[in-house]
């Protein structure tokens, strides 16, 4: 049974760059402040599903305001796409169209501009999407990074899933596409202000591929599935057990997460499952149909990484821990504070 919490109040007298870290903040601006204020109906997914007529139909919409525009691996072009995309995939949907809104700030040439459709385009393509409208603004000066994009999208459900955190059950296995903290990462060093090297891309592309793999090999055994954006796996997590009142139990030494990215981690004090990723998702899967989910998600192109790194607990509830290879725990909040801020 879902656990019905009380939203707080949002009692901070402005906002700051923490709201939008993804983390707790992020949470109580949005529960405490848009959600009573617009009226917006719940439970907060990463795509609202409707019914309209027989079909189920999920939306959603995203803003994106990476610095830098370019990065190894991807753009702001291309995060725009697979943003949405992914959460719709992640709602068990199969994207169907987008549009796009651009705010570009005055000044910015011709060229960058030109690249990053030219990239909204391509990553379209690659996604198996339309774009079949959108909208263009110009803000003054200084007042915009260069370029803001918002993109919106609609996916149809697939009937043979119906996820939620109210579905999660203890004995069910958590699993990850693959390696975690690339996107992050490769991207705060892409601004060159540490001193620092690593060989990293970003993640970014579409992840329905490992979706649509996890619903055709678990049907209604998938119970739930996030794309760990903003606030990385540990945020995604969080809001998990929160929502169901469950515990989640993580094997530490199961976690996918490449030695460039443990690293950089260690040297500015920052942990992997905070760090944003724009390409793997987690899914929550029955036990029964675990190794056979992990098999089919592998076989998918650039799945070979994935892992079950954890589980579902009755407790202690509404809590996330690390059990580290000689036994240790530790406990995983929600990010707090804003160490990597617009990566996405």
């Amino acid at each position: 049974m879902t656990t019905v919490l009380r939203r707080a109040p949002f009692s901070d007298v402005q906002i700051d760059m923490t709201h939008g870290a993804g983390g707790l903040a992020s949470r109580r601006l949005v529960e405490g402040l848009i959600v009573p204020a617009a009226c917006v109906q719940e439970p907060l997914d990463d795509a609202a599903c409707v019914r309209i007529g027989d079909e189920r139909i999920a939306m959603t919409t995203d803003s994106f305001v990476v610095r830098p525009l370019r990065f190894p691996g991807g753009s702001i072009g291309v995060l725009a796409v697979n943003g949405t995309v992914n959460d719709l995939a992640v709602s068990g949907a199969t994207p169907l169209a987008l549009t796009c809104s651009l705010i570009v700030e005055s000044g910015t040439p011709t060229s960058i501009v030109r690249m990053e459709i030219e990239a909204l385009g391509e990553a379209a393509a690659r996604a198996g999407v339309a774009i079949v409208g959108g909208d263009t603004k110009v803000v003054e000066h200084g007042k915009a990074d260069g370029l803001y994009i918002t993109t919106s999208g609609i996916g149809r459900v697939d009937p043979r899933v119906a996820l939620s955190a109210a579905a999660v059950r203890p004995g069910d296995r958590l699993l990850v596409t693959g390696y975690l903290g690339d996107h992050g990462i490769t991207v705060l060093l892409a601004r060159d202000d540490i001193d620092l090297e690593a060989d990293l891309v970003s993640d970014t592309r579409s992840v329905h591929p490992f979706a649509a793999a996890l619903i055709a090999s678990a049907g209604m055994g998938l119970r739930w599935m996030r794309d760990p954006t903003r606030g990385g796996l540990a945020s995604s997590l969080n809001e998990l057990a929160r929502d169901n009142g469950c515990g989640i139990v993580l094997e530490e030494d199961a976690i996918p997460v490449r030695d460039e990215v443990r690293g950089a981690c260690e040297l500015l004090g920052l942990d992997p499952l905070h760090i944003a990723n724009e390409g793997q998702l987690v899914a929550v899967v029955d036990e029964a149909s675990a190794d056979e989910a992990l098999d089919a998600v592998r076989r998918v192109p650039g799945g070979q990484a994935a892992a079950i790194i954890g589980r579902i607990t009755p407790s202690p509830a509404r809590t996330v821990l690390v059990v580290a290879p000689y036994g240790g725990t530790r406990v995983v909040d929600m990010l707090v504070g804003d160490p990597l801020p617009r990566i996405c």
